[in-house]
């Protein structure tokens, strides 16, 4: 298990500055951690979307995860959806490659929501891309490793995974396998959804052209079970 880390001097790290970026990461979030905590002690689970289409299915299915894992306790779990669509996440800084003056990165302000002491499990959600995860997801992980994985910072704690494909079988489970062994490289405890589907994570299917989800019945019991299994054990934790 790795050793705790400072907060502080990991946000210097990953240069984060003052202000939060991106409309997915949200601006409530204060006044709801101080309401959670009146409560008892935070749960926190975040899930990302690593789709570059904002508020599509990825965003959708992992809505259905979260909403799910807060039901198991309302007062106690804290939930945040952050989507990487219309975020600037360069790879280069993973690769050892200073940015350019000036060059944007909204990379950080996405880590500071992983790096809170609060987070008990992340979720990652991609589309499939020619049965692998998104550009962007890839992006998303190699820089995960980069800020995180030198301490392992999210050793013991729990990952989930999500994909949604243009077809029933349409390469999801490839997408999850990726991802999960990626999240696995930074001795991250891996959950599939629970029972009664009992399998890999999340398997959606967008069936209906429309971007909807909601006409694919497995594939959202499978990413309710997953929230529900996930919120599950991060209360034991």
């Amino acid at each position: 298990m790795a050793q705790p880390f400072k907060r502080r001097a990991f946000l210097q790290h990953v240069g984060l500055g003052s202000a939060m970026v991106g409309a997915g990461l949200g601006g409530s979030l204060v006044a709801e951690e101080a309401a959670t905590q009146s409560k008892g002690e935070i749960i926190k689970i975040v899930a990302v979307s690593c789709s570059p289409r904002q508020g599509k299915t990825t965003a959708q299915g992992l809505k259905i995860v979260l909403d799910a894992a807060k039901a198991v306790s309302p007062e106690r779990i804290q939930t945040i959806l952050i989507e990487l669509a219309g975020l600037r996440i360069p790879v280069e800084p993973a690769l050892g490659i200073t940015l350019p003056p000036g060059e944007r990165d909204d990379f950080p302000a996405v880590a500071e929501q992983i790096a809170d002491p609060h987070l008990k499990a992340l979720i990652v959600g991609s589309p499939v891309h020619y049965a692998n995860m998104s550009t962007l997801c890839k992006a998303f992980i190699d820089r995960l490793g980069q800020a995180f994985r030198k301490e392992f910072n999210l050793s013991g704690k729990l990952a989930g995974t999500l994909a949604v494909g243009a077809a029933r079988n349409g390469g999801q489970e490839y997408v999850l396998h990726s991802i999960q062994r990626a999240l696995m490289c930074h001795e991250m405890m891996v959950v599939g959804d629970g029972r009664p589907t009992g399998h890999f994570g999340a398997i959606l299917w967008n069936n209906s052209g429309k971007d909807d989800i909601a006409t694919d019945e497995f594939g959202v019991k499978t990413a309710q079970n997953l929230g529900r299994h996930i919120a599950e054990l991060a209360l034991r934790l």
